[in-house]
């Protein structure tokens, strides 16, 4: 089940990394348009603006999509920094979808909430390393008593 959670969720950030450039493309062409800007900044401003977030958050998305795609097609954890980047996309869609149930709607906050679980179901499946096991019980209490004894632990 781990693959084909992480190959899922990296084809869903992947299509959410297009929509955001192109929803960010849309408003850009809008701004520019109408030569709309925001408190007396330029409209040239507000445009750029506009583009660099939309493609600096695509970006990240796929980013965070070939962390997952990665970690499914080798069926390994990520590494520790392709961890963090997970976790900070999984906080990302957390606050997004605080914000967003009260701009856009519950449609929004229940896709943001489904990529959010997706994330998260990727980074426990791949939590603890296959062969990891647990030393036997009582093997510390063993060693313990060993170097107790001046004896070296078996």
């Amino acid at each position: 089940m781990r693959r084909p959670a992480a190959v899922v969720t990296a084809l869903v950030l992947l299509a959410e990394a297009v929509g955001i450039v192109a929803i960010n493309g849309i408003l850009a062409t809008f701004a520019d348009g109408q030569s709309m800007s925001l408190a007396g900044l330029d409209p040239d401003a507000m445009v750029t603006g506009t583009w660099a977030m939309g493609i600096a958050f695509g970006l990240y998305l796929t980013a965070c999509a070939a962390v997952s795609l990665l970690a499914g097609v080798r069926d390994r954890a990520p590494g520790r920094a392709a961890r963090t980047l997970l976790v900070t996309c999984a906080i990302t869609h957390g606050v997004l979808g605080a914000v967003t149930v009260g701009l856009v709607g519950w449609g929004a906050f229940a896709f943001l909430m489904i990529v959010l679980g997706l994330i998260v179901l990727t980074l426990v499946a791949y939590g603890e390393e296959r062969g990891a096991k647990a030393p036997p019980e009582g093997a510390e209490a063993d060693a313990a008593d060993a170097s107790a004894n001046g004896a070296a632990p078996a």
